[in-house]
């Protein structure tokens, strides 16, 4: 209890220490527990989103469950058994098992089917059809009636009062209230129905039914549930021959954390039904998507660690020197416990108390901070740039506690690493540390800067050969086989990289003072003095500064470069703001009409070219182009012959409304236009078809396609890339083991339109626009139905690059680069400021002498500005230049999280002054605020007392 109470006092005493050591810990612990929260939040989030997206593109509700049982020669009651024991478990036990709410269980009962006649004709001789019972629970409550009314739930005079679909009304060319007869093989006495009722949905999206069209039911009678019960299943009138159950979930309220009670319901739902009945039959359409779903949370699990390990290196960085300096402050006092008979593990098990006390708090505590830090990974539409969005399902987990526990083990561990080395030391050898304060760092001795250099270097050599494979080879990025230590190469960059520089920085300082030696001032010579003569003891600090930096600015250079570079590829893969696909009038002949000899053979269909005026004219167009594209367009050069993509265009107009980035071609996009301008014979090829068929400029070629005869054209250009097109293997494609492997890229051949209408033939072509600043979407909508455009396709571009904002990979990577930076500058503010506190206090006699002699207080916050200037200055500086140097190394590895081949245009590092104005503004107001401080610090310093503190 001594021993307690003693470290609690010691760490009362050293609250400033503490609190920084407190701090690095919390944020460590929260930062790696914030990503199994993130992680299940954003793919709960799209999960939902994706569910939305197939409702709207197949028009069924996609979480539903249905399951169906048949029977054959079972007794009646032997079914009912099996239907009332099913009944009770999908209620008690299926539906309350999928932890997400039940918005329908529906039951459904069909008899088997019979024959029936209309009541005034006998059973042997009138025309006899066949139908079946059906009956649902809560019906009533989902539809409306057309005709007629409602049944009874009872029989009438020995009549059973059914519900008809209009359609099934005109397949048995009945009418209302009409008696028909039925004889059960198994009943002497004929049973007696009549339809009352014509009834359809209620509202044509309820998810009720799980035939949206009730196409099951037009050849059939809805019978009430009640009544077939009682009629059917109880009295078996006539046999029961199925009975299935649909369960509609509400999938608004499903989360990542449901999936595996959905998986689990799912196996113990076929397992009660098979083991109850062997002929069964499932229907579970959510199931493919929630397999996907299962992928994409390994990558984003694998994105996620990848993007936080230099964050989390430099926080390691940061722990090691506050427990470094508090070691540092306590190094006389270990020696002297050491020199007075203390064993090394006692010692060490003092300062493991305090770090186990630290740990478990911030254990306990980091976990709800990293839901706090989820939020606003939720809101991050870009680095550093916020948006409202509608919020994440944030929920605590064991997984956060776990690799909270595992981060704040590990937090420990760095702890006692400087107290180890410190007991180590007697308290002579303490001394000659003290006297040795100038000696080289161990990274330094064990030239850790020149290994993390070489093993980050051969991974980066490593990783762009394979992508280069996996480019040219159209292979998908889990082809790669990627190791996840790849995204550890970054960090590894930057530190060996930092201690690099380091090493070489003595040799700078000493320059710069040899060369103004007989000119610096004294404050600036005794600065020069004391940074050079005690250059180890800013190590720590310059090491720590320089990965904050760096860190910030790969970050910021990698959200920035994949931000962009997803908008590149939309925009490109798009080719204008909108492109629409028109009908055009022709004489094809109908998909329905009868083969004749005629058809069969195929003939050129003439096609009837609509007004282009009304595109012009729509709302928000500021600019309309025509443009052709024939997939499969057949071309021969002499003997080499092939098939290629043809685009016809307009030159002037294509120029005008496509989307093309700058410096990806030899020359301007504009000059390759001009070119097809020049002369109508011109056409541009692509780089893939000028190397696989051996053509060049100048080159006659002769394009056609299907009963279109070639035509001549001439070869003004070879062309890299154009607006659309992908000069990469799909992916899949390529065997790459063959020799070929890389003669199957796609060809490109682009020629002018009016040419290729007059000599090849007039198709229906798409229809590019440019929309005005600002233009609003719907007006385009609806001037296009005013006009009575008639289209059959339409890519909206800006729809495209909404939904890649919500896309979870990039959110992921916006969030976590952006919380690794505050991160980043939060700790960075806070070591430095401690650094400098205690470099302050421990210098207190030297400042206080220097004031005595005659300097002013202007002149010792100067020495003091040029003292952070050539330390904390020059590990920013430093910082910024490897940040940049790594970003443009290693920031391309992270488009093997999506599908490299894909990527057109290129992958390429790009950086936005912006965001290096919002970097250097929070660095620069840190260095500002940290140096206001201390000279605070340095202004309350009284002379007398730091003397009479030096004779004592």
């Amino acid at each position: 209890m001594a021993l307690f109470v003693m470290i609690i006092r010691k760490m009362v005493q050293n609250k400033w220490l503490m609190s920084s050591m407190f701090l690095g810990i919390l944020m460590t612990v929260a930062l790696v527990g914030t990503m199994p929260i993130y992680s299940e939040a954003i793919l709960s989030r799209m999960l939902v989103k994706d569910f939305e997206a197939s409702q709207s593109e197949k028009g069924v509700y996609p979480v539903t469950y249905w399951s169906k049982i048949e029977f054959a020669k079972e007794t009646n009651e032997k079914r009912t058994k099996i239907i009332t024991q099913l009944d009770r478990f999908m209620a008690t036990e299926a539906a309350p098992g999928f932890g997400i709410p039940v918005k329908e269980l529906v039951h459904e009962r069909s008899t088997k089917y019979f024959s029936f006649t209309p009541a005034g004709m006998a059973l042997e001789t009138g025309k006899s059809q066949d139908t079946s019972f059906r009956a649902f629970n809560g019906l009533e409550d989902h539809i409306m009636l057309k005709d007629g009314r409602m049944p009874a739930k009872q029989p009438v005079d020995g009549v059973y009062e059914v519900l008809v679909t209009d359609k099934a009304l005109g397949n048995f060319k009945a009418v209302l209230n009409t008696v028909f007869l039925i004889k059960d093989d198994k009943n002497s006495k004929a049973l007696k129905f009549k339809p009352v009722g014509v009834f359809t949905k209620k509202e044509n999206d309820d998810p009720y039914f799980r035939n949206s069209d009730l196409s099951e039911l037009n050849s059939a009678f809805v019978i009430d549930d009640s009544l077939f019960a009682q009629e059917f299943i109880a009295g078996n009138r006539i046999s029961v021959t199925n009975s299935s159950w649909f369960i509609v979930l509400d999938y608004s309220k499903m989360e990542l954390r449901d999936v595996d009670h959905y998986l689990a319901t799912d196996t113990k739902i076929r397992k009660q039904v098979t083991g109850t009945i062997a002929r069964s039959e499932f229907v579970t359409p959510a199931l493919p998507i929630i397999t996907e779903y299962f992928e994409r949370a390994k990558r984003l699990n694998k994105l996620m660690w990848s993007l936080n390990v230099p964050v989390i290196i430099m926080i390691g960085f940061y722990m090691f020197m506050v427990s470094n300096l508090i070691v540092s402050r306590q190094k006389n006092e270990i020696a002297i416990l050491r020199s007075r008979g203390a064993t090394r593990w006692q010692v060490m098990l003092s300062f493991a108390i305090e770090g186990a006390l630290l740990c478990v708090i911030a254990w306990v505590a980091g976990p709800f901070i990293g839901m706090g830090l989820t939020k606003v990974l939720g809101a991050s539409n870009g680095f550093l740039e916020f948006v409202q969005r509608s919020k994440m399902p944030v929920h605590l987990n064991n997984q956060a506690y776990l690799y909270g526990g595992i981060a704040a083990g590990a937090s420990f561990l760095m702890m006692l690493i400087p107290v180890f080395l410190a007991t180590r030391v007697s308290i002579v050898g303490h001394k000659q540390e003290l006297a040795r304060m100038n000696r080289m760092p161990f990274w330094h001795k064990t030239f850790l800067d020149l290994a993390a250099l070489a093993v980050s270097i051969y991974g980066l050599m490593t990783f762009n050969s394979r992508l280069k494979d996996l480019k040219s080879l159209g292979l998908d990025s889990d082809d790669l086989r990627v190791d996840p230590l790849q995204f550890v190469m970054p960090a590894l960059f930057v530190l060996g990289a930092g201690l690099l520089l380091l090493r070489l920085y003595p040799y700078v300082l000493r320059l710069v003072y040899w060369i103004g030696r007989k000119w610096w001032p004294p404050s600036v010579y005794a600065t020069l003095i004391q940074v050079g003569r005690s250059n180890s003891q800013y190590q720590y600090l310059m090491v720590f500064l320089i990965m904050t930096i760096a860190i910030g600015v790969f970050s910021s250079g990698a959200a920035r470069t994949i931000n962009n570079n997803t908008e590149d590829r939309i925009r490109y893969g798009s080719g204008a703001d909108f492109v629409l696909q028109t009908q055009w009038q022709n004489d094809k002949p109908p998909l329905n009409a009868p083969s004749t000899e005629s058809t069969a053979t195929p003939k050129i269909v003439h096609y009837l070219e609509p007004s282009f005026d009304p595109y012009t004219k729509l709302p928000g167009v500021e600019q309309a182009a025509k443009v052709f594209v024939k997939e499969k367009a057949t071309f021969e050069s002499g003997e080499k012959t092939g098939t290629a993509t043809l685009i016809g265009v307009d030159s002037d107009d294509f120029g005008r409304v496509s989307w093309f980035p700058n410096k990806l071609l030899d020359y301007p996009f504009y000059e390759y236009m001009n070119l097809i301008a020049a002369d109508s014979r011109a056409v541009l090829i692509s780089k893939t078809l000028a190397l696989q068929k051996k053509l060049k400029q100048g080159d006659t070629i002769y394009v056609g396609w299907d009963n279109v005869s070639p035509q001549p054209f001439v070869v003004f250009g070879i062309i890299d890339y154009f607006p659309t097109f992908n000069p990469n293997p799909p992916i899949g494609s390529v065997d790459a083991s063959k020799e070929d492997a890389k003669e199957n890229s796609p060809m490109l051949i682009v020629g002018s339109l009016s040419r290729i209408q007059f000599q090849l033939g007039l198709e229906p072509y798409q229809v590019w626009l440019k929309m005005k600043p600002e233009y609003s979407t719907s007006e385009l909508y609806e001037g296009i139905e005013k006009s009575k455009i008639s289209l059959i396709g339409i890519v909206n571009t800006r729809e495209n690059l909404s939904k890649a904002k919500n896309d979870p990979f990039l959110m992921a990577l916006n969030g976590i680069l952006t919380l690794g930076f505050m991160i980043s500058i939060l700790i960075s503010f806070v070591g430095f400021l401690l650094y400098w506190i205690l470099s302050l206090k421990g210098r207190a006699l030297q400042n206080g002498i220097l004031r005595a002699i005659g300097l002013s207080l202007r002149q010792l916050i100067g020495m003091l500005a040029i003292e952070q200037l050539l330390t904390s200055g020059v590990a920013i500086l430093i910082g910024v230049a490897i940040g940049n140097t790594a970003s443009r190394l290693f920031v391309p590895n992270f488009q093997i999280v999506f599908n490299p081949a894909s990527l057109v245009p290129p992958f390429r590092v790009m950086f936005d002054a912006v965001d290096f104005i919002r970097l250097y503004s929070i660095v620069v107001f840190m260095l500002l605020l940290g140096l206001g401080i201390l000279s605070v610090m340095l202004s309350r310093i009284r002379v007398h007392q730091t003397l009479k503190l030096g004779e004592d």
